[in-house]
């Protein structure tokens, strides 16, 4: 009897569920929505998982972000600390600096929120930054995914932004000192810096009782939302056209293979998450990260020896320290060029070309093919070096940031170090576009290699006449299929020299565009793993025609 009782309420509730599903599905057709996406195919290489990393970070910066914010105060206001952390009892601070050391000594559990909160931000910038690299260097930008790009450049933008802003709430002597160079980049500015400095703060600086509830309401619901609105936007435009996949045995550009969403890729993304959380966790209970009780209250007459900001604005303070001072009077107005360059100009424009690749290369080299198979770095041989000489520009910005903390620790003059990171600067870049585009030519090569005689298999045979050779195997179906992925792009053909004899315009932009054609495919002309034409001559291509 019990059996049967039991059976019934499950029955019951059985039936019930499904009247509720069905009455779901008559309204908002989701059951044919479910069986049509919940079998999406996602890929299983790791490479993916970059993405997954900054969106879980997002998730964990949110959930701390909420937990801080009940107890943080954001005003300048004035007070006498007065609380646990007894070396600073009996000083003058702001009620923002006051609220954070209440949060990290007082609250409970405060100082770990505050510790992911930062290493959560810290890592979501990173992920971005790698998940962005990955994109480009395997080609994931190209059409149709250049809006998504588009997106993940802003993204990038905006947390720096957010990151920014969050480090500086605090109202500490670090992140005080961070402002100061702020708002002299905002007033180098030629004639609206002035104005626009006394906008942004409400006054003059530091202004904190205006500007600190200004710079919360930014860092909790202004910048956050637009991060949100774009993520998703980014997800649902991801989910309409698919993941890109790699190269491989029977994948096509028409098709993508991998898990399915549900049940495998759900269950795998909830325990990364965790994973990801844990990690996060792990990282604030054992690395200390931005002792604001050490760094005291603001004061704008002092500042810290060997103050470093986040990795992430690094670079910002890089190209200020290497700028040469220069500075022109036009009119009455001061432009500081040493400021307004490196400052403004300089990440705006980086900005700027990065969002613009997907456009030039496919001006450059005449794609207008949809691509949902991603190139192998090697296979784009001028790209690939373009990102590594981008990466290595940045980098030399990057440790310039520091110039002072490498002087004192190396004992090497600090003079010595500005004008090594003013050549890095320029040098650089030109050495890692070289030696990669050089690698990448040695590995397209082996390719070819291998697909013509084999993979090398560790036996030595001994010939007749006394000779030793390694035997070669055939490579298996997976990697041949990887060594024949190739997708040609085409020359542009320039003007013939006798037809337009003058320079008019149309002919100087196909001129230029020749060129730059010429730039990103000619080079891979000697390779059969990616590019034009064939090795078996030397690289005698359509270089030697």
């Amino acid at each position: 009897m019990a059996g049967r009782k039991g059976g019934g309420r499950t029955g019951g509730k059985a039936e019930r569920l499904e009247r509720l599903a069905w009455g779901v599905n008559d309204r908002l057709g989701s059951m044919e929505f479910m069986q049509r996406n919940l079998r999406k195919a996602f890929p299983k290489h790791w490479s993916f998982l970059l993405g997954e990393i900054a969106l879980y970070s997002f998730i964990v910066l949110l959930i701390t972000g909420v937990y801080l914010t009940l107890f943080f105060k954001p005003s300048g206001a004035t007070v006498v600390y007065d609380g646990s952390y007894t070396p600073l009892n009996g000083l003058t601070m702001s009620e923002a600096y006051a609220s954070t050391l209440h949060i990290t000594f007082d609250v409970r559990g405060g100082l770990l929120m505050r510790q992911i909160h930062h290493w959560g931000a810290i890592i979501f910038l990173a992920a971005i930054a790698v998940h962005l690299m990955r994109i480009f260097f395997t080609g994931a930008f190209r059409k149709p995914r250049e809006i998504n790009w588009l997106i993940g450049v802003t993204l990038f933008g905006l947390a720096l932004a957010e990151g920014f802003a969050g480090y500086s709430l605090p109202d500490d002597l670090l992140s005080g000192t961070g402002l100061r160079i702020m708002q002299g980049i905002v007033m180098s500015i030629p004639v609206a810096g002035t104005y626009l400095s006394l906008w942004v703060f409400g006054g003059e600086f530091p202004a904190s009782e205006t500007f600190l509830p200004r710079l919360f309401t930014v860092h909790i619901l202004l910048i956050p939302g637009l991060l949100l609105a774009l993520i998703t936007a980014h997800l649902m435009i991801l989910w309409h056209q698919t993941h890109t996949i790699w190269p491989g045995r029977g994948r096509r550009e028409r098709a993508v293979t991998g898990e399915p969403t549900f049940p495998n890729f759900a269950v795998q993304s909830a325990a990364y998450f965790l994973y990801t959380f844990g990690i996060l966790a792990g990282m604030a209970a054992f690395l200390q990260i931005n002792p604001i009780w050490l760094y005291g209250p603001y004061e704008p007459d002092q500042v810290s020896v060997g103050s470093q900001p986040d990795w992430y604005v690094g670079f910002l303070e890089g190209a200020l320290r290497i700028m040469p001072p220069l500075s022109t009077t036009l009119f009455g107005h001061t432009v500081s060029w040493n400021v307004l360059l490196p400052a403004v100009v300089l990440p705006g424009v980086f900005l700027t070309l990065i969002a613009m690749y997907p456009f030039v290369e496919r001006w450059a080299t005449g794609d207008e093919r949809l691509h949902h198979l991603l190139d192998r770095p090697r296979n784009a041989a001028t790209r690939t070096a373009i990102g590594a000489a981008v990466i290595a520009w940045y980098g030399n910005l990057w440790a310039a940031g520091g110039n002072d903390v490498l002087a004192y620790v190396f004992g090497i003059p600090l003079f010595w170090t500005t004008w090594f990171f003013r050549v890095g600067f320029f040098v650089a870049p030109l050495l890692a576009f070289t030696i990669t585009r050089r690698v990448c030519l040695s590995l397209q090569r082996r390719d070819l290699l291998q697909r013509e005689e084999g993979v090398e298999s560790g036996l030595i045979s001994l010939s007749p006449d006394g000779g030793f050779h390694e035997r070669h195997e055939q490579p298996s179906g997976e990697r041949e299929a990887v060594l024949r992925a190739r997708q040609p792009g085409e020359l542009v053909a320039p003007y013939p020299n006798h037809l337009i004899p003058l320079p008019t315009p149309s002919r100087a932009r196909t001129q230029v565009r020749t060129r730059v054609n010429r730039f990103y495919l000619n080079y891979q002309s000697e390779s059969h793993g990616g590019g034009q034409g064939d090795l078996r001559h030397d690289g005698q291509g359509q270089d030697g025609e």
